[in-house]
Parts: structure tokens; sequence; C-alpha cells
């Protein structure tokens, strides 16, 4: 784990920060002064063709006692869940569409299909997870609280399972999200009672949960009547494929080899516009690949990009990214980007490299495996 100032490179001085503090901030200026109608008509573009592949989706679901209908109503659906959560969603609630002073396009009045509230969401996510980027004990972004992120954690027994929790979280994403929000394994582990506010937080959570459980598994497959089972497998299915590929999305940008994690130890309380971007550059990582891609992230894709600037429009990231890249050159920094596959590959790689003792895995590499075997089970048990 290190310091923001220890994973400067060398060359790099305060002044040279203030600089590239300056260079973003024109590349931010422009973008912003630029937005305009070909802006506001591409997220009403995609927003309606959400809607109308979702509400085709549920129609197809109706049907689904022909196999065909359902394979292609579940395929819709979860494509609609995708669209919705990562590309509307995720980007309205930050603000990026607020410019265009339209209420129903708006981070005030966005009502998402997901279980965390807008709210609850936002206060977790664009206030502190964008403030404390990839700093341990800050950001329940990085391992979602549960996870050893780096080697200068203490190892403890209950990260051995730390793979089979980040699987778990992956198929049950949407609602784990909901209870990092709520801060609940803060509160589990310090066996401490919710305060009077976040017992108010979680029953708005729990209804709000309630209420897209009905949606999916009651209202919808009601309607289908004779087809109530296939609309129900579904409605399950394009759940659980929009889980999985927003978990993937979000392991990509976060925590794959190449991103730095840093000590809330060695946060400066006076930390400085060029310091603030430069931890969200070091903590950051892009997906490579075709513009479908990039829509289907949300454009998360450019995670670097919007660490940077997370109330930009989405659709402005792939044109920035090219000047930001040659900012990492320019300036000795690594810009770490890679195809979907690799990125995910990568970040797998960490959390089950980083279940496991450091001691463990560097004589593992040159010992025989089985008396390590046992050494683990005897220090598991020891704890």
């Amino acid at each position: 784990m290190a310091s923001l100032t220890a994973t400067r490179p060398a060359a790099l001085t305060d002044a040279q920060v203030r600089e590239l503090a300056e260079e973003l901030d024109e590349i931010r200026r422009e973008v912003m002064s630029s937005r305009g109608a070909s802006d506001a008509a591409y997220i009403r573009r995609v927003i309606k063709a959400q809607r109308l592949l979702e509400l085709g989706s549920r129609v197809l679901l109706l049907g689904s006692r022909r196999r065909s209908l359902w394979l292609l109503g579940t395929a819709s659906l979860a494509l609609a869940k995708i669209l919705e959560n990562m590309e509307i969603g995720h980007n309205v609630l930050h603000g990026q569409w607020d410019w265009m002073g339209d209420p129903r396009i708006h981070s005030t009045t966005w009502d998402w299909d997901h279980a965390s509230p807008p709210e609850q969401w936002q206060r977790a996510h664009n206030q502190v997870h964008h403030t404390y980027t990839n700093i341990v004990g800050r950001d329940n972004d990085l391992g979602y609280g549960i996870m050893r992120v780096d080697e200068a954690q203490e190892w403890q027994p209950r990260y051995l399972a730390q793979p089979v929790w980040n699987l778990v979280t992956a198929c049950i994403f949407e609602w784990g999200i909901a209870m990092y929000d709520l801060d609940l394994g803060d509160h589990l582990r310090q066996r401490v009672a919710m305060s009077p506010e976040k017992r108010v937080e979680a029953r708005r959570m729990v209804r709000r949960a309630l209420r897209q459980a009905a949606k999916d598994y009651v209202v919808w497959p009601a309607l289908a009547t004779r087809s109530w089972r296939g609309a129900l497998t579904g409605a399950a299915v394009a759940n659980l494929t929009r889980n999985l590929w927003s978990h993937s999305v979000i392991m990509c940008g976060h925590f794959p080899q190449g991103v730095e994690v840093f000590e809330l130890a060695d946060l400066d309380p006076n930390e400085s516009r060029g310091d603030w971007y430069l931890r969200q550059m070091l903590g950051s990582a892009d997906i490579t690949g075709p513009p479908v891609l990039h829509l289907l992230t949300g454009n998360l894709s450019h995670q670097i990009e919007h660490h940077l600037f997370p109330d930009m429009p989405s659709n402005r990231y792939a044109e920035i990214a090219p000047r930001v890249r040659a900012l990492f050159d320019r300036y000795g920094l690594t810009y770490c980007a890679r195809p979907l596959v690799p990125q995910v590959l990568s970040a797998w790689r960490r959390v089950i490299r980083l279940s496991l003792p450091d001691d463990w895995m560097r004589e593992t590499r040159r010992d025989n495996l089985l008396p390590q075997l046992r050494e683990l089970v005897r220090r598991c048990r020891a704890a």
C-alpha cells in the first residue's frame, strides 16, 4: 500500500503536479462549455431505446411458454437493465445531465431500476467513493468493505473465503450495493447498533428492495398468467446477468493489476487539486474495446476519465481519452488499460492472490506445496 507522494515518479515535482491540474482543468472547461443539443439528443435517444427494449422484453416474456420467446425476452430484459443501470441511471445520478434543465432527466428526480435508493447511493458513491478513491477504510467500492485489497493489510484466515465472497457479491450485486451503501458491514463487524438516521435509511432501503422484487417476481409473472414461470425465471436470469456484468465492469475499473491503493494515514487533509487528480489517475483503470462495449459499460470502460471528471457527460469520455493518455505519457505515469477479458482476469487474480498470506505465496513459488498447505491449516486453526 502506498502513500500518494510515494507513488509519484521521482521526476514529478509539486510544480508539475500543479501544471498537470491546470491541463486537466482546461480539458474539463473545453468539454463542459461545449455541451449542447447533440449531447442532449444522445441521452434522450438512449433512454427511449432502453424503455422500448424493456417494454418489448416484458411483452415477449408474457408468451414465454415458447422457448424462443423466453430466450429473446430474457436477453432483451438483461440488456435493458444493463443500459438503465450503467449508461443511464449511474450517469444521471452523477448529475452529468443536470445542465439540460430537464426535470425528467435530473439527478434529484431520477428513479432507477435498482435496490439502492438514489439519495443513499449518491451519498455513498458520489460523495464518499469519488472523494476517497481507493483509500482503504474510506472507499467501500474498494473490495466492498469485505475483502483484503493490498499486501499491507494484515492477513486473517477469513480472507481465504474472499474469492467465494466476491463471486457471491457478483451474483447479488444490486442487493450488495444497497447493503454497502447502508454501511451494514461496518455495523456487523463492529457490533454496534444503527443510529436513528441509519434505521430510517434501512427501512427506506427495505421498502425499495421489496418493491423491486415485487415488480420482477410478482407483478409481471402475474400478468403473464399461464406463462408466469417463464416471466419469473426470465426476470431472475436478466437480473443475474446485469449483476455479473456490473460487478465485472466495476472490478475492471478499480481492482486489476497496476491500480494503486492508498492509506488513509497518508491522505493530506489539505490535498491539492493536482494531487486529487493524480490519485484518480493512479487508482483507476480503463477497458479497451469497440463503441458498443463502452455503451454497455455506461462508459465506465473509461474509468480513468470518469474518475477525473465524474459529472462530465459520459458520451464525451471517448473524445478526451487520447488527451488524458497523452498526459500520462508526458508525466511518466502508467495508463492502465486492457481489453475486457484480460482486465477481468487480472482483477480476479488479485482477489485470489490477496486471499492468501504473503509469505505463503512467496514460499510456494520455490518450495513443495504440501508443507505450505499444512502450515496454512495450522495458522487458521490457531486463529
